[in-house]
């Protein structure tokens, strides 16, 4: 069988000429790895607790992640450059119950620490939702800068948005970035210009298709492209939400739930979440509706096409939700070596 484009790719890197070195905690799907690999990084250790994103990663990188963080002695791990990782952001998601530390996954935070105390990476690299930032009225970032600052680290962080670098998606994330020896500034990131659905959608497959009485498109003088780049035209034959919203309000994104509304391909897609299991992607080409495919919805975070996929298809849609954006995290890997290694 012929080697894919992506794991020939993988193969030249193992053979040495690294410019640094990285762990990837919270490894999921393996984004980091790719991001930071592409940069001249070389993974040192990986740690996955989800069995089907393990079966991936190893598909892909032919490494095994280690399993449950809270079981990994801190000095078995090799010492390394940077410390990269998205921790569990379910604790801290606006669609999640928000206990933040209360929750045994916010905890993990802590074995992050027990690592940093040990290894001393030269750069701590985190990812985390937006909600973030606002979480227990902004406690919880607070706690967090707190402790990366005892530890010696000068901490930084910054909201980006997956859009600003080239990819068709909505996608707000909180980078946090510490160094022992100066700040890093986030105003030298490089963004490009986004794409829009239509850029990233296959020619040719075995599409999903709504029935004409299943969906309803507005005219298009009450769609309304977004500040996001959202262009809401339209939505699913379904229930509307019913507390708070007013009679004929039918053309507001926010009356339908989110699996029911229906976006334009000539604007962006909203973010992805990790609690979707089906796929309820639905848009609009301006002839018919369809939902988009599990190809399209890794593209939408940078994946190349070849990058293999052997989980169920509900596993897959949660393992892309919980993924990070390629070229965001390669962005900024860029920058931390330009400033700090």
């Amino acid at each position: 069988m012929q080697t894919s484009l992506f794991k020939k790719k993988r193969k030249s890197w193992d053979k040495g000429g690294n410019k640094f070195t990285f762990i990837d905690l919270f490894a999921g799907i393996g984004g980091f790895r790719i991001a930071l690999e592409d940069q001249g990084g070389k993974c040192l250790f990986s740690s996955e607790i989800d069995k089907e994103c393990v079966k991936t990663y190893a598909a892909n990188f032919n490494d095994y992640p280690s399993g449950d963080i809270t079981e990994i002695k801190p000095s078995s791990i090799p010492k390394h450059d940077i410390l990269c990782g998205g921790f569990p952001c379910q604790p801290f998601s606006i669609s999640g119950k928000q206990k933040g530390f209360q929750d045994t996954r916010g905890t993990l935070f802590f074995n992050i620490l027990e690592i940093i105390k040990e290894k001393t990476p030269k750069v701590v690299f985190l990812e985390n939702v937006k909600h973030l930032q606002y979480h227990d009225k902004k406690r919880t970032l607070a706690t967090i800068i707190k402790h990366l600052e005892e530890l010696g680290y000068k901490t930084e962080w910054h909201l980006l948005n997956a859009k600003d670098f080239g990819l068709a998606q909505n996608r707000e994330r909180i980078i946090i970035i510490g160094n022992k020896h100066k700040h890093f500034s986030f105003s030298k990131i490089k963004t490009y210009e986004p794409k829009i659905i239509k850029d990233i959608l296959e020619k040719n497959g075995n599409f999903e298709y709504l029935k004409p009485s299943e969906f309803t498109i507005l005219p298009k003088g009450k769609w309304r492209k977004q500040a996001s780049g959202l262009i809401f035209c339209g939505y699913r034959n379904k229930s509307i939400r019913i507390n708070g919203t007013r009679p004929n309000t039918e053309h507001l994104s926010r009356v339908h739930k989110q699996p029911n509304r229906i976006y334009h391909i000539d604007g962006t897609h909203p973010t992805i979440p990790s609690q979707e299991s089906s796929g309820r992607f639905w848009i609009f080409d301006g002839k018919k509706v369809r939902k988009l495919t599990l190809n399209e919805c890794f593209r939408l975070m940078g994946f190349p096409d070849d990058f293999e996929k052997v989980s169920s298809n509900g596993a897959r849609y949660n393992q892309i939700g919980n993924a990070v954006a390629i070229p965001m995290i390669r962005e900024v890997t860029h920058q931390i070596l330009n400033q700090l290694i």
